[in-house]
C-alpha cells in the first residue's frame, strides 16, 4: 500500500513542526505589521488594527447574521462522515474501515452520516442541517499548510495576502476590532488575515489587560489610556481601538458560561465560548475555531474504536451544544465546517488513509435547506491512489453563505470567481 508507519509518523511531523512555524511566522509577521497595521497584544488575547482605524471604532449593530466557520484540520476523511453507501468501490476500497450500510443515518438512498453525528438528527430533522459532497480546491494540493493557506486566502494568484474573512469583514458596517474573532488560540488562521481589525483569543475569559484580577480596580487601565491618549500614529490608533473593544467585549464576559453544558474536549470549550459571544451580542459577525487533527494515516479505526469514532463523536456533541445554547439567537448563526483537503478512496495498511482531495463540507443553522446532501459526487475510482474527484468549488458554497447571509459583494470576497449554484443556502 501507499503508506507505512514510517511515512505516518514523517508527515505528522512535518505536520507538527510546520504548525509551530507557522505560529511563530505569524507571530513575527503580526508582530511587525506597523507599516500596514498594527497587532496590539493584552493578556492572552491579540487584535490586530489596520492604521486607518478610528480612534473610536464604530461597532456592528447587534442582531446582524453570524457565521461561525469551523476548520476541521489535518484533512478528515469527508467518505467516513458522510458515506457513499450505494457505490460498491466504497466497500472494496476499505474492507477494515468501512462503515456498515446498516448503521448509517438519515440515508437517501446515495449517502448516509457515519453514526457518531447522532446528535446532529434532530438539527437535520428540522431542515437545519446539510451536506455537501465532492468540494474542494481547484486542483489537488497534498500538503496541509499549503492547502489550508489556498483555501482560507481563496483568492489564487492574489497579489496581497488577505484572508476570505477579512475581505468579507471589510463589506460590512462599522470598523469594530469585534467584527471577526478567532477562538482557540493568538494566532489567526489566514482566512482573518488582513487590514480589517480583528480579535483573537484562548477564550472568553481570556479578552482582558496582563495583571488584571479581582482586586484591581480599573487604574490600571485608566492609566494606560491616559498614556496613549495622545499618541499619534498607527500604534496610537491601534492602542486606543484596543482599549475600546476590550470595553465593548465585556457583555459577552458577563454572558453565562455553559461550558458545563458541552461535551469535554477543545471544541465543546471553544463553541461555548463562541455561543457565550454571541449571546453577548457585542457586534461580531465572524467567528472562526478549529477542530483536530483529522490527519488519520493510521488508526482511522472501525465504528468500535479509532481516531474517526472519537473525532465525529466530539465534533456532532459539541455543535449540537452550540446550536442548543444559542436559544433565540440560533436564527441569525450559520455554521460551516470544511477541511483543507480529503483523503484517498482506498485504505492503506494501518486501518488509515493518505491524503486526497475531493471532501464534503457540512453546514448548519440560519438559511440552510437543510435535511438534504448536495453536490454531484462522480462514482469512486479503483485503486490505492485514487481520490475523491471535485465536483464542487468549495467557494460556490462560501458564495451562497456570503450573498444569502450578509448581503456582501461575491466578487469582493472572491475576486475573480464566477460560482456555481449548489441550492444549499435559501
Amino acid at each position: 500500500m501507499t503508506s507505512s508507519t514510517e511515512s505516518r509518523q514523517t508527515c505528522c511531523a512535518e505536520f507538527a513542526t510546520r504548525a509551530r512555524a507557522r505560529h511563530l511566522g505569524r507571530r513575527a509577521v503580526l508582530g511587525g505589521a506597523l507599516a500596514g497595521g498594527v497587532t496590539a497584544t493584552f493578556g492572552s488575547a491579540v487584535l490586530t488594527a489596520s492604521p486607518a482605524l478610528a480612534a473610536s471604532p464604530v461597532s456592528r449593530s447587534g442582531g446582524g447574521s453570524v457565521l461561525v466557520v469551523l476548520s476541521l484540520r489535518g484533512a478528515a476523511d469527508g467518505l467516513s462522515l458522510v458515506v457513499p453507501y450505494t457505490d460498491p468501490v466504497y466497500y472494496a476500497a476499505r474492507p477494515a474501515i468501512a462503515i456498515p450500510r446498516e448503521r448509517l443515518l438519515a440515508t437517501d438512498g446515495t449517502f448516509g452520516l457515519h453514526p457518531e453525528l447522532a446528535p446532529l438528527l434532530p438539527l437535520w430533522r428540522a431542515g437545519e442541517l446539510a451536506a455537501v459532497h465532492a468540494t474542494g480546491l481547484p486542483a489537488p494540493n497534498r500538503s496541509h499548510f499549503s492547502a489550508m493557506e489556498e483555501v482560507e486566502d481563496a483568492d489564487p494568484g492574489g497579489a496581497a495576502r488577505v484572508g476570505w474573512l477579512n475581505r468579507l469583514l471589510g463589506g460590512l458596517p462599522g470598523t469594530s476590532g469585534l467584527e471577526g474573532f478567532n477562538l482557540g488560540g493568538g494566532v489567526l488562521p489566514t482566512s482573518l488575515v488582513g487590514p480589517e481589525p480583528v480579535m483573537a483569543g484562548r477564550d472568553v475569559d481570556a479578552v482582558g489587560f496582563a495583571g488584571q484580577d479581582e482586586w484591581d480596580d480599573g487604574s490600571r487601565v485608566a492609566s494606560l489610556r491616559r498614556l496613549w491618549s495622545g499618541q499619534g500614529g498607527a500604534l496610537g490608533a491601534a492602542m486606543r481601538s484596543t482599549f475600546d473593544s476590550v470595553a465593548a467585549f465585556q457583555p459577552a464576559k458577563d454572558a453565562v458560561d455553559r461550558r458545563g453544558q458541552y461535551p469535554d474536549s477543545d471544541l465543546g470549550r471553544a463553541l461555548a465560548g463562541a455561543a457565550r459571544i454571541i449571546r453577548g451580542d457585542v457586534g461580531v459577525g465572524v467567528l472562526t475555531v478549529d477542530h483536530g487533527s483529522w490527519d488519520m494515516h493510521a488508526g482511522l479505526g472501525t465504528l468500535e474504536w479509532g481516531d474517526m469514532r472519537t473525532n465525529a463523536r466530539e465534533l456532532a456533541g459539541a455543535v449540537a451544544s452550540f446550536f442548543t445554547d444559542l436559544g433565540s439567537r440560533r436564527d441569525r448563526v450559520t455554521l460551516v465546517a470544511l477541511s483543507e483537503f480529503g483523503r484517498r478512496v482506498a485504505e492503506n495498511g494501518n486501518y488509515g488513509l493518505d491524503h486526497g482531495y475531493g471532501n464534503v463540507m457540512l453546514l448548519a443553522g440560519a438559511g440552510v435547506r437543510g435535511g438534504r446532501y448536495y453536490g454531484r459526487m462522480l462514482p469512486l475510482a479503483r485503486g490505492e491512489d485514487a481520490d475523491v474527484t471535485v465536483t464542487t468549488d468549495y467557494r460556490s458554497v462560501l458564495s451562497e453563505v456570503v450573498t444569502r447571509r450578509f448581503a456582501v459583494s461575491r466578487a469582493a470576497v472572491f475576486p475573480g470567481f464566477q460560482p456555481e449554484a449548489v441550492g444549499v443556502m435559501a
